[in-house]
């Protein structure tokens, strides 16, 4: 059987945020929600194909969800942009009501050394990565306080890890600073909202084979065995995002840790 959308699956009538859905992690994550009944808000700077030297847009990760008989709308956001990100849970509302859940996927990067990193990318990566899933989560909180239940996913990295030695590395450093932040706003949060019924995690890919990864020449010979599809990511999200929040929250997981710890296989997506 085919990949299909369930009106009455796991998310049926929950309201999902997702930035950076473009393509890539964030673009599997919506056709995963989409696919257990949620309506998806779709957002990225990339609105149509053509608009970013990499493939994939917001407005055919929308279409395909549409015309597989799901329910999702595309937000043009820059989270780097106060309005952009104020503007997207607004839209949100106006389309569908209240946030359910929250996945702050977007990410900008620059591999650049210390020394040579420029102030003004260094503020971008951290309003991006940092600033951005901060605010969007503080315009959702209210909503979800209110009806004692939500969820907020935030996408991390293994570049949060300390270095397990020092060699010759590649201006990974303010990429880990901003996953790093990342990971402990999560686990603070996690705890501020734990009687609230919210449930708030962290997850980091390990090593899929997206658009950007292939851009930034991240796969080698000494790590393609241990690429994973992007679809175990989308699978492990979706788990994060559901249940009884008070035992599902303030964790930092890793998408294969998730598979196994709960046995799951991973869907075909839309």
């Amino acid at each position: 059987m085919g990949a299909t959308i369930n009106p009455q699956g796991t998310l049926a009538g929950k309201v999902a945020v997702i930035t950076g859905a473009s393509r890539g992690i964030g673009d599997a994550i919506a056709r995963r929600y989409a696919m257990e009944g949620a309506k998806v808000v779709v957002s990225a700077r990339t609105v149509e194909s053509g608009d970013h030297y990499l493939p994939g847009s917001i407005n055919e990760t929308v279409a395909q969800i549409n015309a597989a008989g799901g329910q999702a709308i595309a937000v043009k956001a820059d989270l780097g942009v106060a309005e952009d990100r104020q503007g997207l849970v607004a839209a949100a509302l106006d389309a569908f009501g209240a946030v359910d859940v929250l996945v702050n996927n977007a990410a900008i990067t620059y591999f650049i050394p210390v020394t040579e990193f420029p102030e003004k990318r260094f503020r971008l990566m951290m309003d991006v990565q940092v600033w951005a899933p901060f605010e969007l989560a503080q315009l959702v909180l209210p909503g979800m306080r209110e009806r004692g239940s939500g969820w907020i996913l935030n996408v991390s990295s293994h570049a949060a890890l300390h270095p397990e030695k020092l060699q010759p590395g590649r201006g990974s450093t303010v990429y880990g600073m901003c996953k790093a932040a990342l990971e402990r706003f999560t686990t603070g949060l996690a705890q501020e909202v734990y009687d609230d019924g919210i449930g708030v995690n962290v997850i980091s890919p390990g090593l899929v084979a997206t658009p950007g990864v292939m851009h930034h020449k991240l796969i080698n010979e000494s790590n393609e065995a241990r690429v994973t599809p992007v679809e175990h990511m989308a699978e492990a999200c979706l788990r994060l995002c559901h249940g009884d929040a008070q035992e599902l929250t303030g964790r930092i997981d890793y998408a294969d840790a998730v598979m196994e710890e709960f046995s799951l296989n991973a869907a075909t997506l839309i």
